[in-house]
């Protein structure tokens, strides 16, 4: 089994508030969520409406499979018309 995971900040061009932020996260996240069936969060920079950074983690038995599967979800979520994707850092992870 395999895993890997990346965090990936977005810029929220069009939020106003807290509150518009949560609408973008939630539609982000439940979108993602139910097209790759993935792990996905918001990890970090939640006071700040303007940014969002969201992990998300995979597993598979293959590691071509894996990153295949996660160059897709990120795909995804950059082609998102609510935010612009600004930052990605992919983690690897271990072979268990």
């Amino acid at each position: 089994m395999f895993t890997k995971s990346a965090k990936l900040t977005f810029y929220l061009q069009q939020s106003q508030s807290l509150k518009d932020k949560r609408q973008i996260r939630r539609s982000i996240i439940q979108k993602t969520r139910n097209k790759f069936n993935v792990s996905a969060a918001e990890i970090a920079t939640q006071d700040n409406h303007k940014m969002l950074t969201i992990g998300i983690a995979t597993v598979s038995g293959e590691v071509a499979h894996l990153e295949n599967s996660l160059d897709e979800i990120i795909r995804y979520m950059a082609n998102n018309a609510n935010a612009e994707l600004s930052d990605v850092v992919i983690f690897d992870g271990l072979e268990t």
